[in-house]
C-alpha cells in the first residue's frame, strides 16, 4: 500500500510540474505575442548596432512567436509602418557600436529614414558616440545631436588587407593555388606579402568610390557642397564643439535633454522598435494582400544544407535553397519572386546548381517575375546566381562583380614535421593524391586544375554575357575577378538599378501587374530552421573550426582561413576576398 501511495505521489508531482511548465510557457507566449498598446502620440525609438543581419530566416530561430532580431528588413518595414501610423509622430534614432565593414545595409536604413520623413514626420538622431558609420546613418534624419563628451570620428575611409605568406613561410606551409583573373585576389591572402599592382588598383578604386558616396550623403544632408565636405573630412576627427561649429551636427545634448526637446514624457510617449514590431498590419487596416516571395541567399554558398559557422558566419546550402525554390514554384499564391543576396560567393558547383534552379523556375510555364536584390555583398558566386534574374538591383555601396574563380590547397607536410608529425601514404592512380595536403601539385596536376578553373570561368563569363546582353569579351574585360561597387556596376551594365529591397519589390510588383500603390505580403524563404538544426549546425561547424585552429596553431590565422574548411578539398571557388576597414 505504501509503495502504491509513493508511486501515486511521484506521478502527481510530475503531472503538477508539467502543468506548471505548460502554464508558464502559455503565459510567456501570450506576453510575447500580445500586441503592445501604442500611445496616441508616440515617438518610435530605433536602436541599431553590432553587425546587422540582412533579415533572412536563417539568421536564427524565433521563440514564443516573437522575432526580436535586429535586421535591416525589420527596421525598414517598421519605418514604413510608422510612416502610415497616425499614432507615431516621429522617430528617435540611437545608432551605437555598428561593426559592419560594409555600407549597403547602412544605405538601405538611411534611405528608409529619408523616405519616412516624406510623411512630414521628423526623424531625430542622437549619437552617444560619433563613429563614422553611425554618423552616416544619422544623416538620414532631419536633426543630429551629439553627446557633449563624444568626438565625431569623421576622417575618411581606409581599406586594409592582411597577407599571410610570411607566416606560412615561417611555419613551412605552402599555399599551392591557381586562379583566373589578375583581380581575383582571394588567393593573395595566402600567396603574397603585399599588394600586387592589380590588387592595389582595385582596392584604390573601391575606396575612392565609397568615399565619394559618403561625401555626397553628408553634403546632401548638411546642405554643403561636396568640395566643402571633402575639405572638412581632411580636418577630422572633430571635438564636439568643432563638429557643431562646422555644421556637421545640430547641437550637443545628452539623452534627457534631447527627450525634453522632443517632449517625450510630457505630451508624447515613446515606443521601442522591439515592441512596435509586434503591432500587426491589421491595426493599420491591412487585410488580404498579393504575396511576393523573398528568397534569401546569405553568407557563403556551399553544397548541402544551410547552417552557421562560428568562424565564417551564415552559410547558404544549395539543397536548402533549391527546396525553397521548389516550394515557391508550387505555391500558386506567389505573384513574384525577389532573390535577396548578401553573399561573397563560395562553391562554384553550388552557385551553378542554384543558378540552374532559378532559371528553370524563371522559364517554366506560368512562371513568376524574378528580380535580384543585392545587399552588402553579391560577388563572385553571389553575382553568378544574380544573373539568373532579368533585373538586378544594388545599393550604391554594394560590393559585386568579382567574376573569377580560384582553387588550390595548403601543403602542410613540413609544418607537421616541425611538430614531430610524419606522414606516409599508399595510392593507386597517377593523380590519386592530387588533393593531398602533404604533396605539392605536379606539373600535370596543376595543368588539370588550371583547365578546370578556366572552363568554369568561361561558363561564368558566358552566363553573364547572355544575361546582361554583353559580349563575352566585354564581360571578360569587366571580370578577371575585379570587385565593383554597385554604383560602378550600374554604369558598367552589370546591374540595372540602384536601390534596396523595396526598390526590387516595386519592380517585381510592376512585372507581376500589381498596382504600384497596392500593399503586398512578403513571404520569406527558406523557412526558419528548427532549434535542433541550429544546435547541430553549430556543433559540426565548431568541429571544423577547431581542426583548423589546431593546424594553424594560431586563432587569428584560423579566423582568416576559416572558409577553406567549409568547402570540399580541392573544390574550385567563386569567392570574393575578405576586406577590413
Amino acid at each position: 500500500m505504501s509503495v502504491r501511495r509513493g508511486v501515486a505521489l511521484v506521478v502527481t508531482v510530475i503531472m503538477l510540474a508539467c502543468l506548471v511548465s505548460v502554464t508558464g510557457m502559455l503565459i510567456l507566449y501570450l506576453l510575447f505575442t500580445r500586441e503592445p498598446a501604442v500611445p496616441s502620440r508616440a515617438m518610435l525609438v530605433i536602436r541599431i548596432g553590432g553587425d546587422l543581419a540582412d533579415g533572412g530566416p536563417n539568421d536564427g530561430v524565433a521563440l514564443f512567436g516573437g522575432d526580436r532580431r535586429q535586421t535591416v528588413r525589420r527596421i525598414v518595414e517598421n519605418l514604413q509602418k510608422a510612416r502610415r501610423d497616425s499614432r507615431i509622430t516621429g522617430v528617435l534614432l540611437r545608432p551605437a557600436g555598428l561593426q559592419t565593414p560594409y555600407w549597403a545595409k547602412l544605405q538601405e536604413i538611411r534611405d528608409a529614414l529619408v523616405e519616412f520623413r516624406k510623411s512630414g514626420k521628423p526623424a531625430t538622431a542622437l549619437l552617444e558616440y560619433g563613429g563614422q558609420q553611425e554618423y552616416f546613418v544619422a544623416t538620414g534624419c532631419s536633426r543630429v545631436f551629439l553627446v557633449p563628451s563624444s568626438p565625431l570620428d569623421l576622417c575618411g575611409l581606409a581599406m586594409y588587407e592582411v597577407f599571410l605568406r610570411g607566416t606560412f613561410d615561417r611555419i613551412g606551409a605552402v599555399p599551392d593555388m591557381v586562379h583566373i583573373g589578375d583581380y581575383k585576389t582571394a588567393t593573395n591572402l595566402y600567396t603574397q606579402k603585399g599588394f600586387t599592382p592589380a590588387h592595389r588598383e582595385m582596392d584604390a578604386s573601391l575606396t575612392a568610390d565609397l568615399y565619394g558616396q559618403l561625401v555626397e550623403a553628408i553634403a546632401q544632408s548638411r546642405k554643403k557642397t561636396a568640395e566643402d565636405v571633402r575639405a572638412l573630412l581632411d580636418q577630422g576627427p572633430f571635438l564636439p564643439e568643432q563638429a557643431l561649429h562646422a555644421g556637421l551636427v545640430d547641437d550637443l545634448a545628452y539623452e534627457d535633454q534631447v527627450e525634453a526637446r522632443l517632449k517625450l514624457g510630457q505630451r508624447e510617449g515613446r515606443i521601442e522598435l522591439d515592441d512596435y514590431a509586434r503591432v500587426s498590419g491589421s491595426a493599420l487596416g491591412l487585410g488580404t494582400r498579393p504575396r511576393i516571395a523573398v528568397l534569401y541567399a546569405s553568407g557563403l554558398l556551399v553544397s548541402g544544407r544551410s547552417g552557421y559557422d562560428p568562424m565564417s558566419g551564415a552559410v547558404t546550402g544549395s539543397d536548402t535553397l533549391i527546396e525553397s525554390i521548389g516550394r515557391i514554384r508550387d505555391d500558386a499564391s506567389i505573384r513574384a519572386v525577389v532573390l535577396r543576396i548578401d553573399s561573397p560567393g563560395g562553391s562554384s558547383v553550388a552557385s551553378d546548381v542554384i543558378w540552374r534552379e532559378l532559371v528553370v523556375a524563371r522559364d517554366r510555364k506560368r512562371s513568376r517575375p524574378l528580380v535580384a536584390s543585392m545587399s552588402d555583398l553579391a560577388a563572385s558566386g553571389g553575382y553568378y546566381i544574380a544573373v539568373a534574374a532579368p533585373t538586378i538591383v544594388a545599393e550604391p555601396g554594394t560590393l559585386t562583380g568579382s567574376i573569377g574563380i580560384y582553387s588550390g590547397k595548403f601543403v602542410i607536410g613540413e609544418t607537421l614535421a616541425k611538430l614531430g608529425v610524419t606522414n606516409d601514404s599508399v595510392s593507386e592512380g597517377r593523380n590519386a593524391e592530387m588533393t593531398s595536403p602533404f604533396k605539392a601539385f605536379t606539373s600535370e596536376q596543376r595543368a588539370k586544375l588550371q583547365q578546370q578553373v578556366q572552363v568554369f570561368y568561361e561558363q561564368f563569363v558566358e552566363k553573364v554575357a547572355q544575361s546582361r546582353r554583353l559580349t563575352a569579351d566585354r564581360v571578360d574585360a569587366l571580370g578577371q575577378g575585379r570587385v565593383w561597387t554597385g554604383l560602378q556596376a550600374r554604369k558598367l551594365g552589370l546591374v540595372d538599378e540602384l536601390g534596396g529591397l523595396d526598390r526590387a519589390i516595386a519592380i517585381a510588383k510592376q512585372a507581376a501587374k500589381i498596382p504600384a500603390n497596392a500593399d503586398v505580403e512578403i513571404v520569406s524563404y527558406p523557412p526558419r530552421r528548427s532549434l535542433f538544426d541550429v544546435i547541430a549546425g553549430q556543433f559540426l561547424s565548431a568541429q571544423q573550426s577547431h581542426t583548423l585552429a589546431a593546424l594553424a596553431g594560431d586563432r587569428s590565422m584560423a579566423v582568416l582561413a576559416a572558409p577553406a574548411l567549409v568547402f570540399r578539398s580541392g573544390e574550385p571557388l567563386a569567392l570574393m576576398p575578405g576586406r577590413w576597414r
